[in-house]
């Protein structure tokens, strides 16, 4: 059967994401691998966690976080541990999503690219790694730094939702095939691999 292929932004198509993905995961396989604390709580090793992923979250801004970390468990707990992305739009938890995302407001220093990538593993089908790289890609959607932080972090949720649905089909063979060789990556994840490759050239 033939490989489906992905069509990300400005008519961009990817022919074989599955060969992409592999190449990730070959070169940075590790952290892909590691598993999260249970997903309702929240501590400092997943802000470790984050960092291993190039997070670059410092001491004094882990400090802060944790300061936030009742709100935070208490998002989670709001949001269940299955909860995806591929879904229909009406079944994603947009309101609880959102609730996770202001816990992280007015920390000095943490934007939207540390928050995400410490809260990924904790709902990995649900919450993309809005780094420097996929918010470049998401550019046009950005609603910008002078709008309120939740409400920011969703729009892009949202605009990365639209992309996601748009290769459905294709995330999905590829979550399988990837599947079969022992790597258990949501199309959240596999998305981003894709716009990782288009946007660093990789």
């Amino acid at each position: 059967m033939a490989q489906a292929i992905a069509v990300l932004r400005n008519g961009v198509a990817i022919a074989d994401p599955l060969g992409v993905a592999l190449g990730f995961l070959d070169a940075y396989s590790q952290y892909d691998a590691i598993e999260a604390s249970p997903p309702m709580s929240f501590a400092e090793p997943d802000l470790r966690l984050a960092n291993r992923g190039g997070a670059r979250i410092s001491a004094a801004q882990i400090a802060a976080i944790l300061e936030r970390r009742r709100a935070i468990e208490r998002a989670l707990r709001s949001i269940a541990p299955d909860s995806s992305l591929a879904g229909p739009m009406s079944a994603v938890p947009w309101l609880q999503l959102g609730r996770l995302f202001e816990a992280f407001a007015d920390i000095r220093g943490v934007g939207v690219s540390k928050m995400t990538k410490a809260l990924y593993p904790k709902r990995p089908a649900l919450i993309p790694m809005l780094d420097s790289v996929v918010q470049a890609y998401l550019e046009e959607d950005d609603l910008g730094p002078r709008a309120p932080f939740g409400e920011r972090a969703l729009g892009l949720v949202r605009a990365y939702k639209r992309d996601l649905d748009r290769n459905r089909a294709a995330l999905r063979r590829v979550r399988r095939d990837l599947a079969r060789r022992g790597y258990g990556l949501s199309e959240v994840r596999i998305l981003d691999l894709l716009i990782w490759s288009i946007e660093t050239g990789a």
